[in-house]
């Protein structure tokens, strides 16, 4: 590995792509840290504490888990990036149901760079609504703004400005990222959101004593076990055998050979849980526009912790599985594209039947895959429940599934860039 990481850094473009990335997600990790204009550093550390029911505190938990701590802070980044994710999840279901969109997802860049567009108007759009809503919780938690000589409204203005910008900031920095740097800028910046809390952890788990270290302990020891196991299932595919048929082309003699088409066990990957997790995270952003609501903190509240929050979970990340794989892979267009290449697979026909086929594969590898996040991402919470342990809340099956799932994504992509410069790869 240690070779690997030293024939990355060899590579002057590749070497200017990582540290492009670094150099973006450190920024974002200070904008994190940056109180919005008039409001007091010392004012907002009780934050949480003063929620004044279990109930809110585990929506306001929910929020400021997503945001990476960024929340607490009532800082410029507040917002984190659930905007930019709820706007894609919103235009991808919007993209099974609406014509005109399924279309343009079929042309190819041009088509993805209209969607593009689509989803920064949406994400400014439920930006400027989540820092409207975020401004009524502020206030209803006491804190208090700095320059009484100005008018109030005037100061409303400026950090409801303040948090639109730092998450069209965050937007932008996601899509650079992904342009100019190394893996998905989205992905990266939630896997540095997790990380960020991670030390504070870590921390609050052992200073609870004897009791506290050994379940420091514990949880380490099982993080260990499941990370093989999740990358086991990240790795495994279904490979379906194909044949391509005999042709002429000039003097050659073409095709004739036998392959396989590889199909991944979790084709979806982390993207279920982020989308089922942004849902259930939504009803805590409405829950901010009525801070004296009680029924509506109810809801939130059991939308985002106890057994409600389980079933939920696990019915929505099943869907978006199945959801998300029908998006990225087309049965239909996968054997099209076979039959125009002369390829089949043994014993079925070509056309309908091939697609039949390949759907029913596909459908039997997407439900067990299904099952096992949900597995995942729901233990931990339920064990949290009753210990009460934050290192299991920060690092659960859900953190732990997108960690190891961006980890995985971005060193395939170091190892493809490396192998054009005929390097072995990333572990060899």
């Amino acid at each position: 590995m240690l070779t690997g990481l030293k024939n990355a850094f060899s590579i002057k473009e590749l070497r200017g792509k990582i540290i492009f990335t670094i150099a973006m997600l450190v920024l974002y990790r200070l904008g994190a840290h940056i109180p919005v204009p008039g409001i007091p550093f010392q004012g907002i550390t009780g934050l949480f504490s003063n929620t004044g029911t279990s109930v809110a505190s585990g929506a306001m938990a929910l929020l400021n888990l997503f945001s990476g701590g960024a929340l607490a802070y009532v800082s410029v980044f507040s917002l984190g990036i659930m905007p930019y994710i709820t706007s894609s999840i919103i235009l991808q279901m919007l993209q099974a149901v609406v014509p005109s969109l399924h279309e343009l997802a079929r042309e190819g860049e041009v088509g993805q760079t209209k969607i593009t567009q689509y989803s920064r108007y949406l994400t400014l759009a439920l930006a400027i609504l989540n820092s409207i809503g975020y401004l009524f919780l502020f206030k209803s938690f006491g804190i208090s703004f700095n320059g009484a000589d100005a008018p109030e409204i005037i100061f409303d203005i400026v950090i409801v400005g303040t948090l639109v910008a730092g998450a069209m900031l965050i937007m932008w920095m996601g899509e650079l990222i992904t342009q100019r740097g190394i893996g998905n800028g989205m992905s990266l910046i939630i896997f540095a959101n997790i990380m960020a809390g991670l030390p504070q952890s870590i921390y609050s788990s052992v200073e609870n004593g004897s009791s506290g270290i050994l379940m420091t302990v514990i949880v380490c020891v099982v993080i260990l076990i499941v990370i093989p196991l999740i990358v086991y299932i990240e790795r495994g595919q279904r490979r379906i055998p194909v044949q391509y048929a005999k042709r002429v082309v000039g003097r050659r003699m073409m095709g004739g050979q036998s392959t396989y088409l590889p199909i991944k066990v979790n084709t979806a990957g982390v993207i279920p849980i982020i989308f089922a997790s942004a849902l259930l995270y939504f009803p805590a952003q409405i829950a901010v526009f009525f801070p004296g609501v009680a029924w509506i903190q109810v809801v939130a509240g059991a939308l985002s912790s106890g057994w409600l929050n389980w079933v939920l979970n696990v019915v929505l990340i099943v869907f978006f599985a199945y959801f998300y794989t029908s998006m990225v892979f087309n049965p239909e267009d996968t054997a099209d594209n076979l039959q125009k290449q002369g390829g089949f697979i043994p014993g079925v026909r070509p056309g309908r039947a091939t697609a039949a086929y390949i759907k029913n594969a596909l459908s039997k590898i997407t439900l067990p895959s299904a099952i096992f996040l949900a597995i995942i991402a729901i233990v931990p919470s339920i064990v949290f429940s009753f210990t009460g342990n934050t290192l299991i809340r920060a690092f659960g099956g859900t953190s732990i599934l997108i960690m190891v799932g961006v980890v995985l994504d971005t060193i395939a992509k170091v190892e493809s860039q490396m192998k054009m410069y005929d390097y072995d790869g990333f572990f060899k």
